[in-house]
Order: structure tokens, then C-alpha cells, then sequence
């Protein structure tokens, strides 16, 4: 059995230049407990980057499940589908 890791290397992506993600408001980060979206995202798109206390986002990983959307306390993400033609081609569906 492939390990989770493994499988997301081998999908490919389709990178557009306008994020398809964005966190709306970086002060609502800094005083979230816990920072859900740094470990619910299976391509960890969310790091908390603590020498300068903010969220970075890498959207350009996104495997596009939207569980970012849910798990934000405080729905400070903005997530939408890629435009079209744009985003992650699943090698393993």
C-alpha cells in the first residue's frame, strides 16, 4: 500500500497564476489556538511560519478537497475552485 505522501507526489498540476485560495484576514491567524488548516490539509498548503507569526499558504499544492473551508474556526479562508483548466490531474483518483 502506497503511503498517503507517496500518492501526492505523482499528481501532477496545472499551476494558475491567480491563487485559488487566499486567508482573508493574517491578524485572525496570529490569535487562532491550534491553527486547524496547519494540519488538517493533506498537501499541507498552510504553514505557520514562526519567526514572522503568519500563515503562509503554497496554494500551488492544493489537491482541491476543500476541507481548508470547514476547518477554519473562523472562516478566515477563502477557497474556490481553480479556474478551468487549472489545479491538480489526479494520477491515483
Amino acid at each position: 500500500m502506497m503511503r498517503l505522501e507517496d500518492k501526492l507526489f505523482l499528481n501532477r498540476y496545472q499551476t494558475d497564476k491567480h491563487p485559488h485560495l487566499r486567508i482573508k484576514d493574517r491578524e485572525v491567524c496570529r490569535h487562532c489556538d491550534g491553527r486547524p488548516c496547519t494540519f488538517i490539509c493533506p498537501a499541507r498548503v498552510y504553514v505557520w511560519n514562526e519567526g514572522e507569526k503568519r500563515i503562509e499558504t503554497a496554494y500551488e499544492g492544493c489537491v482541491e478537497c476543500g476541507t481548508c473551508r470547514y476547518g477554519c474556526a473562523h472562516d478566515n479562508i477563502d477557497w474556490r475552485y481553480p479556474r478551468g483548466g487549472f489545479g491538480i490531474l489526479y494520477k491515483y483518483g
